[in-house]
């Protein structure tokens, strides 16, 4: 894996990158700091033949996904999403587990599960392998029952029709999660960027072309962005890019 534009700590281009380096040329420039992390096929499909993106991931960018998470103080995923692709709780590889306690970061990583609906998915019901959370609103028609599968301490009211992204990013602030990670799905994204509320988009290209009609990695909803680029790498012909969004002001932190 190399690096093909300079990164943090002054790494250069041209960089082989063991996993510390990797770490390093992805070092958030801030707290709070809110990442989303995508991929997609050289044709702008957000899925595989098999409508899950797993299907296009590439060995190179499993390596920054996991990475991602483990630097990371939550990760949010629409309920959709987690269904889609089979999610259960999730852990930290061990590779990327000292990493993460060097980042000053508790060894379980929780998984933020956002539903209108309130239903929680359930391949993440028993939480087994990590800790679980619902993010939902007042009206939700699950909310009853994740509340009794969870517990009132792990569902997080954002709003009382719809979920309040705002509300739910300043939750997640005041848990002292600062570094939250979204793994989509498309329609979170958009979303979140819609509400100005993304910091960073971490965006791989998989070396491939599926064809056919696939979602894209953003939805419609998202609102016009303009990005910066701050960093790229490359590995057996998959890009995996930083950008930097310029909706938010140097420091700012969402209101609640």
């Amino acid at each position: 894996m190399r690096l093909l534009l300079p990164a943090p700590g002054g790494l250069m281009p041209g960089t082989e990158l063991d996993l510390d380096h990797l770490a390093q040329a992805y070092t958030a420039p801030r707290e709070p700091w809110l990442r989303c992390n995508m991929v997609t096929t050289v044709d702008g499909a957000a899925t595989g033949p098999d409508g899950r993106s797993g299907s296009i991931n590439t060995e190179a960018d499993h390596v920054v996904f996991e990475l991602l998470r483990g630097l990371s103080h939550a990760v949010l995923v629409g309920a959709g999403t987690i269904r889609a692709e089979g999610y259960t709780g999730l852990a930290v590889t061990p590779d990327v587990l000292p990493l993460r306690r060097a980042a000053g970061l508790d060894d379980p990583l929780p998984l933020v599960v956002v539903s209108r609906a309130g239903r929680l998915p359930e391949s993440v019901r028993d939480g087994s392998r990590g800790p679980v959370l619902l993010a939902t609103c007042a009206t939700a028609q699950g909310l009853a029952e994740a509340r009794s599968v969870l517990g009132d301490e792990q569902v997080i009211l954002c709003g009382d029709d719809d979920v309040d992204l705002r509300v739910l990013v300043t939750a997640l602030h005041d848990r002292g999660w600062s570094r939250p990670l979204c793994e989509g799905g498309p329609a979170l994204t958009a979303s979140l960027l819609a509400a100005g509320l993304v910091d960073e988009l971490c965006f791989t290209i998989a070396p491939r072309i599926v064809g056919g009609e696939h979602p894209r990695p953003v939805a419609a909803a998202a609102a016009p962005c303009e990005l910066e680029l701050a960093g790229l790498v490359e590995e057996d012909g998959t890009l995996m890019g930083r950008w930097f969004t310029t909706v938010r002001e140097q420091g700012d932190a969402p209101a609640p």
